[in-house]
């Protein structure tokens, strides 16, 4: 299935259904179909009306206090025709709303062009109804005036940081075979799936029984055993403001009852330690939540307290709400100096490209930093916005087995803004963004052969500069290379895989391509002729039927003159 654009977040895979959220909509993806299930904010009756101009297809609706933000959509019914072209079946659907230019108005982008005789307002009975703010799909650091993008609020509009005008993250969690979701700094939702897929999820606080339900809130998730939907940095009981260090929870196998009472386990806490929550990560027999300034330990212990709380690291934080994943029965997680890892404690992990990833992350747009794990490969990944882009290109990896460390670059063929490793399926999946190129928005199966959804791409690894002589100061030529490179679903012996001997007299040179080596099944060694101080080695292939693993590369090494 396809969607709009996606922003870092985790997805839930159900029994047979996987849910996942957009900057502007929430989706349940069944086999090979999707369906919107956004939830309606909003239903205004007999309150809409319409003008339009000749020759332009934008559209003005007028609703009072409609409360709707750009991006927004929203599906309008009982409209009539306004006289011409714009006819009650043209207004009487789903439109995405354009601009905001006053709190009583906003415009949208018709299916047909006005004429002259569309003169008419569209009756007196038209009803809308609005689906959940839509999210910015940029982070702001900040409020009031140059705050945010253009066109996001409302003329003048100086309002606090909330859902609608932040970077949309969604925290999901499945609850049996339904599903609860948040929009961060929104409210809690839920998806029945005895319902159907066309079911949109409604507000926890609509449902039968809600008492004390939180209206806002950073990120909510189910814990493991007894079966609480915890929230994290909401707003507490008796109050509409969030307090970021406050974390609640509702009684056992309950999404409704929040009130604490003496027959229940609904209850809250407010941590001690920073001032605000960043993310929180369920683990096996406890739940980690970061603060900006460490590391809290949240377990269940039973009534009275039903929940302990203890702080377990003091100093890492997290980057991003999405920078912590568990893996190889340790928790790896990234904050704004550096990689830890946490099993029991927090260590720091040794990382050999610490100094590049840092000074080339985009420190306005960290908050898109997500965490992504491979255990198929023994890799986990933090994917991250670059230089001054606003959107994931790169990415860090690390082979916890091998201990190894590399980096990359997201092309359109590559670019992940999501990713569930997906463990009641074969493989993880992952989110494209739109791109210039193919697999605009798609959702992925990793680790399924070795093509780019059926078609050629480059697959390649390159190593760093490394120094022919030990000093790095006598010129060496390479004269024979050895490959060690190993076939995998080998379709004839005419599979290929390039070598390519790259190198520079001195440190501030380019690197130049100084000799290449193709390399088939039937392949032994290969005569060369590279001269140089400083080589690397990439070895890179462009195919859709077969993969290759590489190990040790033997080259037969000589001193050599400056000329």
């Amino acid at each position: 299935g396809t969607c709009r654009k996606i922003y870092p977040y985790k997805a839930s895979v159900g029994t047979d259904y996987i849910t996942l959220g957009t900057h502007q909509k929430f989706y349940v993806l069944e086999g090979n179909s999707y369906n919107d299930v956004t939830p309606i904010r909003e239903t205004a009756t007999n309150a809409i009306t319409f003008s339009a101009t000749d020759g332009s297809t934008t559209i003005t609706a007028t609703d009072t206090d409609h409360g709707a933000v750009t991006g927004d959509f929203v599906t309008f019914s009982q409209a009539v025709s306004l006289g011409g072209n714009i006819t009650a079946t043209v207004l009487n659907q789903e439109y995405q709303i354009d601009s905001v230019p006053t709190a009583n108005t906003y415009t949208f982008t018709a299916t047909a062009t006005a004429n002259s005789s569309d003169t008419g307002n569209g009756g007196s009975g038209v009803d809308g109804a609005y689906q959940l703010n839509s999210g910015l799909d940029v982070y702001v650091q900040s409020t009031g005036w140059g705050a945010g993008t253009w066109g996001a609020g409302a003329w003048g509009s100086t309002s606090n940081l909330v859902s609608s005008n932040q970077l949309r993250l969604w925290s999901i969690d499945n609850f049996g075979d339904d599903t609860i979701l948040n929009p961060r700094s929104g409210g809690i939702y839920y998806w029945d799936e005895s319902a159907g897929g066309n079911t949109r999820a409604v507000n926890a606080t609509s449902l039968g029984g809600a008492s004390n339900v939180p209206t806002k809130t950073f990120q909510i998730m189910l814990s493991d055993v007894d079966k609480h939907v915890i929230a994290f940095g909401c707003n507490p009981i008796g109050s509409s403001n969030l307090d970021p260090l406050l974390v609640r929870f509702s009684d056992t196998e309950s999404i409704t009852d929040w009130t604490p009472t003496a027959t229940n386990q609904a209850g809250g806490v407010q941590l001690s330690m920073g001032s605000t929550i960043v993310g929180a990560l369920r683990t096996r027999q406890e739940i980690l939540i970061w603060t900006d300034v460490g590391i809290v330990s949240m377990r269940f212990v039973g009534a009275p307290f039903v929940f302990s709380f203890n702080e377990v690291a003091n100093g890492p934080s997290l980057i991003s709400p999405n920078a912590a994943v568990n893996a190889n029965n340790q928790v790896y997680f990234m904050d704004n100096g550096g990689f830890y890892t946490y099993a029991g404690s927090a260590q720091r992990l040794p990382c050999t490209v610490l100094d590049y990833v840092l000074s080339d992350l985009n420190q306005g747009q960290a908050f898109k930093v997500f965490g992504a794990v491979n255990n198929i490969a023994n890799e986990i990944m933090w994917f991250y916005p670059s230089g001054d882009s606003l959107e994931v290109d790169k990415y860090v990896m690390y082979n916890y087995l091998e201990q190894v460390w590399s980096i990359g670059t997201t092309t359109d063929d590559f670019v992940r803004t999501a990713w569930d490793e997906a463990h009641i399926l074969n493989n993880p999946i992952a989110a494209s963004k739109n791109s210039s190129t193919n697999n605009n928005n798609y959702l992925f199966a990793h680790e399924v052969g070795h093509s780019n959804d059926g078609s050629d791409f480059t697959a390649y690894i390159e190593s760093s500069d490394f120094d022919l002589d030990p000093d790095g100061e006598k010129y060496m030529a390479v004269n024979k290379i050895i490959p060690d490179i190993e076939f995998r679903d080998q379709q004839s012996t005419t599979d290929d895989v390039t070598i390519t001997i790259k190198g520079r007299d001195y440190p501030l040179q380019d690197l130049s391509t100084l000799s290449t080596v193709s390399v088939t099944p039937d392949s032994t060694f290969t005569n060369t002729r590279a001269r140089s101080r400083q080589c690397a080695i990439k070895v890179s292939n462009s195919s859709a039927d077969y993969g290759w693993r590489l190990g040790d590369l033997r080259l037969d090494i000589r001193p050599d003159g400056k000329r």
